[in-house]
């Protein structure tokens, strides 16, 4: 089942962890995060959006984890909250 990511980019504080354990989905863009290939939107106002396969949930788990103030939410195709 699909995971989204949902990004609320305007709340990050630029800190880099999620670029760190998580290069191939996320980068420094200026001094905020940016999630590869995302979709400007969600429920963030300025946020981003990015759907994945089951087999990139873990590393963007850790991404999630990693983040100090909690801007990186991943949810089950069903609208449950993972992270």
């Amino acid at each position: 089942m699909p995971i989204k990511i949902e990004h609320d980019k305007p709340n990050c504080i630029g800190c880099g962890a999620c670029a760190a354990v998580c290069p191939d989905f996320w980068e420094m863009e200026g001094d905020k995060s940016h999630l590869k290939g995302s979709k400007d939107g969600g429920p963030f106002e300025g946020g981003e959006e990015l759907e994945i396969k089951d087999s990139d949930e873990e590393k963007n788990m850790e991404a999630a984890r990693s983040c100090p103030v909690n801007v990186i939410h991943l949810k089950a195709k069903d609208g449950k909250q993972l992270i």
